[in-house]
Formats: structure tokens, C-alpha cells, sequence
């Protein structure tokens, strides 16, 4: 059963991972270079032909943000109905330093997706400039935050195994406390009876 949890979980932040990566690129392949613009005295007004990129923009920092929620929830899942506590799990430094870099490379992956369809649909509703061209969202933001989503995801895995790592570590020692505390696991050599001598 554990098996099957972690390999559930694995599959949704491979999958949503790689839609957030996959959309992200689209969106930027699909971005207009600049809107058609009309001169009326020293204002350019500018029209945008209709492409997906805001829409598309938006569901990849969806999809990217169920990422990082996938991914938290494998670190701190009961696997096979057996809790571990937080102290066990933050022993394992190296599982500590993978998830502070997943988290920022969330943050920072998530704010460039929204930074660039945030900027893209500010031009597309103010549409009336004073420069001569019309301006759209800074080219390849888009892409680069779609790179940023797909390691992200690559992390929250890295984390998961490693989670699984400090389970494991930790069960198997508090199965091993629990049979010298019952005194079962316990080797005991045998001592051989002498019979009582007689005065």
C-alpha cells in the first residue's frame, strides 16, 4: 500500500510538473513580438491579435502551484497508515536543504509566470502609448519561468525519495527499539544447569 501512495504521488507531481513545463513553453512560443499599431497625433494605439498566451500563462502557475502542494503533502504523508514525526524527518539535513531550495524555486518560477501574464494583459488593457511601438511582455520571461517550473518539479521528487530514505531510517529503528524494549529480539545464550549438591 505504501507503494501505491508514493507512486500516486510521484505521478501527479511528474505529471502537473511537466503540463506547468509543456504550457509554459507554448505560451511563450505563441506571444506576439508587438501589437499592430495606429498613429493618431504623437498616441499609438495599439491593437493585439488574439493568442492564448495569458490563458495559458495562468494555467501553467496553476498547475505549478498543485506541484508544490503534491509535493508537500509526500513529504509529510502517512505512508502505509505509519506517521513519522516532524523531528525524524528534519534529521535528514539533506532532505531539509532540497525542500528550501524546492520552495524557492517555487516562489520564484510562480512569480515570473505572474509577473509576465500580469504585464502581458496590462498592455492588452491600456492600449493607448506615447512610444511608437506597441509593447508586450518581456520576451522569454515566460519561457525561462517554464524551465524554473519543470526543476521545481524535479526537486519535489528529489524530496520525496529522500523522505521515504528517512522513513524507512526511522522505522526500521523504532521497530528495532520496540523488540529490545519487549525483550524479544534480545539474543540470550543459553546457561546450562548444574544439580544441586548434596551435603
Amino acid at each position: 500500500m505504501a507503494l501505491s501512495h508514493a507512486g500516486m504521488l510521484t505521478s501527479a507531481i511528474s505529471i502537473t510538473g511537466l503540463l506547468s513545463f509543456i504550457l509554459g513553453i507554448i505560451a511563450e512560443n505563441k506571444k506576439p513580438a508587438s501589437g499592430f499599431s495606429t498613429k493618431q497625433g504623437d498616441l499609438t494605439y495599439c491593437v493585439y491579435p488574439a493568442d492564448p498566451y495569458i490563458p495559458l500563462g495562468a494555467l501553467s502557475a496553476v498547475l505549478l502551484a498543485v506541484t508544490s502542494v503534491f509535493g508537500v503533502v509526500s513529504i509529510f504523508f502517512s505512508y502505509n497508515r505509519k506517521a513519522v514525526p516532524l523531528a525524524a524527518l528534519v534529521k535528514s539535513k539533506l532532505l531539509v536543504a532540497f525542500a528550501i531550495i524546492s520552495g524557492i524555486l517555487f516562489f520564484v518560477s510562480e512569480g515570473l509566470i505572474l509577473w509576465s501574464i500580469i504585464t502581458e494583459n496590462s498592455h492588452r488593457q491600456h492600449r493607448i502609448h506615447l512610444a511608437s511601438d506597441c509593447p508586450t511582455a518581456k520576451t522569454g520571461l515566460m519561457g525561462g519561468a517554464a524551465f524554473l517550473a519543470l526543476d521545481t518539479m524535479l526537486f519535489w521528487l528529489i524530496c520525496q525519495m529522500l523522505t521515504m530514505n528517512a522513513r524507512a531510517d526511522f522505522l526500521d529503528f523504532d521497530e528495532e527499539d520496540e523488540k529490545n524494549t519487549h525483550g524479544y529480539g534480545a539474543d540470550y545464550a543459553a546457561v546450562p544447569t548444574q544439580p544441586a549438591v548434596k551435603a
